[in-house]
């Protein structure tokens, strides 16, 4: 079996964050709610592109798709582009990582506004802190654990849309990557907007693989952003 990850395209909130944090201010200047944030013109020439490599392989099985727009948009432009007879399976497990009060803010605004909050995430650690309100990525590990065996019922070849956070957890489960090294490869790595990452599962023992990671090399433009603001390690 084979499952394909895709981050969705640029969205409008990426370029916000970007600017916030490059200006030094404390809030993102979201212009909706996350479930809302549509992609950018550049997000959007990604997701075609994104359809354009698609078209070169055979259609998959089944496609999973977070309910957020900018996900069910990238889905949407790159199944068109791809020339994919398949209608997207909205799935809100596959939804992004919700950061409760520290959502719309930066780095510095996480600080500021929430020192007890900052300190407590630099103790926890990334991976276990979860905010008021919000989710820890051990949080959303549980939701791919739910999902998964869906998947697996889905065919030999299934289509995820989904977010940043997301993928890394897919990859966690899937690949038994633990804390730590699951932590400096989501540093040293960051999932670009587009990108395609392929994991397969063995035949014999049933254990998954990476057999791509990170690809952008069908995109002409390239971005990184991280999705939402992530709270610093302090």
């Amino acid at each position: 079996m084979e499952l394909i990850l895709v981050r969705h395209g640029e969205s409008e909130a990426n370029l916000a964050a970007s600017t916030a944090e490059a200006s030094g201010a404390l809030r993102i200047a979201v212009p909706a709610r996350d479930a809302d944030v549509e992609l950018s013109d550049r997000g959007l020439r990604q997701a075609e592109s994104l359809g354009r490599r698609l078209a070169e392989e055979p259609a998959a099985d089944a496609v999973r798709v977070s309910p957020y727009r900018r996900a069910r948009t990238t889905a949407h432009v790159a199944l068109t582009t791809a020339g994919w007879d398949l209608t997207p399976y909205v799935d809100e497990r596959l939804r992004d990582r919700e950061l409760g009060v520290l959502d719309t803010l930066t780095g510095r605004g996480v600080r500021e506004l929430h020192p007890d909050e900052a300190e407590r995430r630099r103790f926890l650690g990334k991976y276990y802190y979860r905010p008021p309100g919000g989710e820890s990525w051990a949080d959303v590990a549980l939701r791919v654990r739910s999902v998964l065996p869906e998947l697996e019922a889905s065919g030999d070849r299934v289509l995820v849309v989904a977010h940043d956070a997301v993928i890394w957890l897919f990859r966690a489960v899937c690949e038994r990557i633990e804390e730590r090294e699951l932590l400096d490869l989501a540093a040293a790595h960051p999932i670009p907007n587009a990108s395609i990452t392929r994991l397969v599962r063995d035949a014999d023992d049933g254990s998954w693989r990476a057999t791509v990671v990170n690809d952008v090399s069908h995109l002409d433009e390239v971005t990184e952003h991280g999705g939402r603001h992530d709270a610093p390690q302090g």
